[in-house]
């Protein structure tokens, strides 16, 4: 009789528990429809600036991205109808943004997180058409929020082509390689502000500071090019005497031929 009591009272027990636990289960799916249903209350964009400070797009354009693309805004719209991951693909599409995060917090804010391309290289191609290259060699469009003070690129250069990276050889190539070097080394950044392509495969730089030209030539011993042309200005070439060469030549192997004005 004692052990029928035990079996009932753990019968009792295990009804008790599936009971809760399925309260519990209605409680939580109630909360998500509730929660799906209930609406968007606001939008948070947060833009992190280039490294000069500066940003090529605003909160304004990220707004008229989201309102072209889908139709309406998001604040008002219930989260049910709000697909997060299309949100960010549309505004990883955006030219100016590298990375796009998306996501809903618990009182209904799409919170907009966005970092930007950074442009390393501003191009004018032969055409006079301007674009950038950012950090990882992709085509920036001009913007008309920000104008970077970057390296620039001018003469006898091709219109761009979207798979220049995939090609042997291509001027547009070059010069992104070109720049990314001119870039990581402490001398030549701040030295260099132009490269002119006078045909292909003869590049000069053009410095900051005196007006003559460098005759880099081709991509060819690049290395060996630049030591000899840091050297000729560290050790042969003293400040006042920037004014005095006309061209400091670098495609003879193993010297530095500097003409005279």
């Amino acid at each position: 009789m004692a052990k029928q009591k035990g079996n009932n009272l753990d019968g009792l027990k295990r009804i008790a528990w599936f009971a809760f636990f399925l309260i519990i289960a209605v409680i939580v799916v109630s909360a998500i429809e509730w929660k799906k249903e209930s609406k968007i209350t606001d939008v948070v964009i947060d833009i992190y600036q280039l490294e000069t400070g500066y940003s090529l797009i605003n909160t304004e354009d990220v707004l008229m991205n989201i309102e072209k693309s889908f139709g309406y805004t998001l604040t008002g719209m219930p989260i049910k109808d709000i697909d997060v991951e299309r949100v960010e693909r549309v505004l990883q599409a955006d030219p100016f943004v590298d990375e796009a995060i998306v996501y809903i917090d618990a009182v209904n804010k799409v919170h907009i997180e966005l970092t930007q391309r950074e442009p390393i290289l501003r191009v004018i191609d032969k055409n006079g058409l301007t674009y950038y290259l950012d950090r990882e060699g992709g085509q920036v469009p001009w913007s008309k929020h920000y104008t970077p003070r970057v390296l620039v690129a001018t003469g006898n250069i091709n219109p761009y082509d979207r798979d220049y990276m995939e090609k042997k050889k291509h001027i547009v190539k070059d010069l992104y390689h070109l720049t990314k070097r001119v870039l990581e080394d402490d001398f030549l950044k701040p030295m260099i502000e132009q490269v002119y392509v006078k045909r292909y495969g003869e590049y000069h730089l053009i410095p900051k500071i005196g007006d003559q030209r460098i005759i880099l030539g081709g991509m060819d011993r690049l290395e060996e090019k630049i030591l000899y042309l840091k050297n000729f200005y560290r050790e042969g070439l003293p400040y006042k005497g920037w004014q005095k060469y006309k061209t400091i030549n670098l495609t003879f192997k193993g010297q530095v031929v500097a003409e005279k004005k």
